[in-house]
């Protein structure tokens, strides 16, 4: 069994009640529908940026948005892919949350298969790794030096299993650590040969999700990351091999996990604060219900939806679909393209 060993320092403890405080004020907060989407599309584009920029894509967060908008752009096909299986992988991580409140061994190799689909050989994707993996700094000059081992593949799927079961064991451990936990073991056990940090970073964001800490899934924790990428690679850097990170102390890498989500936390309460509507209930009345959502993070995510889409989406008739898009049409939160059977539907712009 995956048995961490940290301490709850006060500076921990702090944060998180700074957190637990945010959480309140975001929840409580009362946003027209129209910039609720705003929002959340926005953190949208810059997970899919950020999340790929650590791992070296050099594509612009304005390109990115190009690719949510389903617009092309003009860069390394590879390059313009990982961002695409991005976006798919996110869209797929919703549906992880609304569905269950807790993911598998096999929800971690779907994610993973999309993440990686068409960037790496075929029989590598959405599998456990078949053989070792090294980790190396970039020294410069065509330099490199080890910087960590991972355990044999032989023992990945034990391990992950193991990891799993301490998730699920340990409900009353505060869900920020039990997510930061899960991260710094993700990439301890390194289970594919590529798109780990990918992977390991959506599914303890959709941990968050499960467990009730979405923030109006607006929280960018990648960003904290991708400021100062040497700062996140050095707080994940605990030993340079699996044995030597057995039994090792994770109250630094804590603090750091901790510091970064209060960080995004208050950005996403200012982002919210000065887009929120106050004052006018006939405003703050007309809110999204759960099925819109899914309507919503769907056009987010693949952006443009039909009223095919919606039957899928929601499992029900397609005049019942219809009637679902004109109410988003008419609160402006969608905007109808087209016309017939050819219709379709994309974000409605900001006024």
């Amino acid at each position: 069994m995956f048995k961490p060993v940290y301490t709850l320092t006060d500076t921990i403890v702090s944060r998180l009640s700074e957190i637990a405080g945010i959480k309140s004020v975001v929840e409580r907060s009362a946003l027209l529908p129209a910039r609720e989407v705003f929002l959340r599309r926005a953190a949208v584009i810059k997970m899919a940026h950020t999340s790929t920029s650590i791992e070296g894509n050099q594509l612009q967060e304005y390109e990115v948005a190009k690719l949510v908008e389903g617009k092309k752009v003009i860069a390394e096909p590879d390059q313009v892919k990982e961002v695409e299986n991005y976006l798919v992988a996110l869209r797929r991580m919703d549906g992880l949350a609304d569905a269950k409140d807790s993911f598998n061994a096999s929800d971690i190799l779907d994610i993973h298969k999309v993440v990686v689909e068409g960037l790496v050989d075929r029989e590598k994707a959405g599998v456990w790794r078949k053989g070792p993996v090294y980790i190396v700094n970039v020294l410069g000059k065509g330099r490199e030096e080890l910087a960590y081992t991972p355990p044999k593949s032989g023992e990945v799927p034990g391990l992950i299993e193991d990891l799993l079961s301490w998730l699920k064991a340990n409900s009353q451990i505060h869900p920020v650590i039990r997510s930061g936990l899960f991260h710094y073991q993700f990439e301890t056990i390194h289970p594919f040969p590529d798109g780990n940090g990918r992977t390991g970073r959506l599914m303890s964001l959709l941990h968050l999700y499960q467990s009730g800490w979405d923030f109006k899934k607006v929280l960018v924790l990648e960003d904290y990351y991708n400021r100062n990428r040497k700062n996140y690679y050095t707080a994940l850097q605990t030993g340079d091999t699996y044995t030597a990170r057995q039994g090792v102390d994770l109250t630094d890498w804590l603090e750091y996990y901790v510091e970064g989500f209060l960080d995004e936390a208050v950005r996403v309460k200012d982002r919210v604060t000065n887009v929120a509507v106050v004052g006018d209930r006939a405003l703050t009345a007309n809110v999204l219900d759960n099925e819109e959502l899914k309507i919503v993070d769907f056009v987010i995510t693949m952006g443009r939806i039909t009223s095919s889409d919606v039957v899928d989406i929601l499992r029900v008739p397609k005049r019942t679909a219809q009637g679902r898009l004109k109410r988003l049409e008419d609160m402006k939160v969608l905007q109808k393209q087209s016309a017939g059977p050819s219709t379709f539907y994309t974000l409605a712009p900001m006024e």
